[in-house]
């Protein structure tokens, strides 16, 4: 793993992570929280595309990578307000 690919982990992290927040949450979680979910997200993004079978081909590989991110990202924040849920 070079330095080159860890930023770019790092960045495709933070991209996907605040879009998922913003668009689940309404709102940011924070710099290290957006990459952190970011790319557990690019992780489960990605498990859930080979296992279905799906690939993204809409541009660069980077907006690939975002767009997958993205989705798996999405889904970890709804499943993270399903099991936390806050009692009225």
């Amino acid at each position: 793993m070079t330095l080159e690919n860890i930023v770019v982990f790092i960045v495709v992290g933070l991209v996907a992570g605040f879009l998922a927040s913003r668009v689940v949450l309404g709102h940011g979680r924070g710099l290290l929280w957006d990459i952190i979910i970011g790319i557990l997200g690019a992780i489960i993004g990605g498990w859930l595309a080979g296992l279905l079978h799906i690939s993204v081909n809409v541009g660069p590989s980077i907006l690939n990578q975002i767009i997958i991110a993205f989705a798996g990202a999405v889904i970890l924040l709804l499943i993270w307000r399903l099991v936390f849920r806050r009692g009225k």
